[in-house]
């Protein structure tokens, strides 16, 4: 049974940071390709960035040189560092992974907030 539990969001400033974690059980994580997605209110969910098992990586062009996804196979944790946020980042962002037969799997998400 695949489970992903987000954690990391918060209320932050302008230009602040935020470091997202998504915690994965029930796969081999070492070989699994992790995403992080988010979704404000009344807008679709969109792909934010992406990792895969070699570690080759792939961004949104809105978040590209401000975000950076990492994972730590020892932990089974994915990581998104948000630096320089801005109003329009904030969302409910969410872990996505696809098993091996293909069956999309969510975390339950986490808010990031971003207001002066």
């Amino acid at each position: 049974q695949v489970q992903l539990v987000e954690s990391g969001g918060d209320l932050v400033q302008p230009g602040g940071s935020l470091r997202l974690s998504c915690a994965a059980s029930g796969m081999i994580f070492s070989l699994a390709t992790m995403y992080w997605y988010r979704q404000a209110p009344g807008q679709q969910r969109e792909l934010v960035a992406g990792i895969t098992g070699t570690g080759s990586t792939n961004y949104a062009d809105s978040v590209q040189g401000r975000f950076t996804i990492s994972k730590d196979n020892a932990k089974n944790t994915v990581y998104l560092q948000m630096n320089g946020l801005k109003p329009e980042d904030m969302a409910v962002y969410y872990c996505h992974m696809n098993d091996r037969d293909g069956r999309p799997h969510w975390g339950q998400g986490t808010q990031v907030t971003v207001s002066s």
